[in-house]
């Protein structure tokens, strides 16, 4: 197995080169953030004095708000639909991940675990301090599966994986609000040229232009998330294997090839739609990552 590339930062900490990868996305996404929020700017420019310059500086000002620990707990968690885990999960998670904190030298409230409620075997890492596990993961997952899963989402926010992954969301959030706005217009055109032009062709030639318009600008933004995505996929296949191979390094290796077996016997694939499966769609196959920690755990010192 390949060494690892790293950069370090100038505190001296060590950023894995999927981190450093990981920023080619967002840099691929900022054209379309900046096209989409100067779309919707328009509106505001032409009834006030505010500039686009104004208006982008402060939606790139807001983002940094992501990394912020109360801002995640009160407000990026409801956004995501998680929730604070009950006495049970709790008193179930709880030791289970002070025993991966100490085995980092970490204090265990550094972070913030959250609970999703979903049919899904699934988790992720998020933002600056959140942990999100799904409650089918509670349920079905063992004690030291599901403490090999906590590990691997604690090494995506040591190797700082999840900076680019939540600056490159925060970026696409104009370029899908418009991409889904454009697809509401051109059904309305659509319906306006079906309803009304029967009786005008001219009404039913505008509705059926302005509906073929609406439609290519509408495709421009959403070519930008698919690109986008496509990108962030790539690059999170190396993130997920450098989560697995940290994770193998703080002596979880065994607990976590276990809970992928367990995904590969339940089957579990996430939904083909919204923002846990883009974070899902990042993911190698799991029998890959079993194959790799395996291979690790037989020969720590590749």
């Amino acid at each position: 197995m390949a060494t690892r590339a790293t950069a370090t930062t100038p505190s001296g900490r060590r950023v894995e080169r999927s981190a450093v990868w990981s920023m080619v996305p967002v840099l691929a996404m900022l054209p379309f953030s900046a096209l989409a929020l100067f779309v919707l700017w328009l509106p505001i420019g032409l009834t006030t004095d505010v500039t686009f310059l104004a208006t982008a500086i402060a939606y790139l000002a807001v983002g940094p708000l992501l990394f912020v620990r109360p801002f995640q707990v009160r407000v990026l968690t409801p956004l995501l639909g998680a929730r604070r885990p009950s006495s049970d999960e709790a008193a179930a998670i709880e030791p289970l991940w002070a025993a991966i904190a100490q085995a980092n030298h970490l204090p265990a409230d550094r972070y913030v675990i959250r609970i999703l409620p979903s049919d899904e075997l699934n988790a992720f890492a998020c933002g600056g301090h959140l942990v999100v596990v799904t409650t089918f993961a509670i349920d079905n997952l063992s004690t030291a599966e599901l403490q090999g899963v906590l590990a691997h989402e604690l090494s995506h926010h040591l190797g700082l994986h999840t900076i680019a992954i939540t600056v490159g969301h925060w970026l696409s959030a104009p370029v899908l609000l418009i991409a889904r706005i454009g697809f509401f217009l051109e059904n309305v055109a659509t319906a306006a040229a079906r309803s009304f032009g029967t009786n005008s062709p001219l009404i039913d030639a505008l509705g059926t232009v302005a509906a073929a318009v609406i439609r290519g600008v509408s495709w421009i933004f959403t070519f930008g998330i698919r690109a986008g995505d496509a990108l962030a996929n790539i690059v999170g296949h190396e993130a997920e294997f450098e989560a697995d191979q940290r994770a193998v390094r703080m002596g979880f290796g065994r607990e976590l090839a276990s809970a992928l077996r367990r995904v590969l016997a339940n089957g579990s694939a996430p939904r083909p739609v919204g923002w846990r499966a883009r974070i899902a769609a990042s993911h190698p196959p799991a029998r890959t990552r079993v194959a790799r920690i395996e291979a690790l755990l037989r020969h720590p010192s590749r």
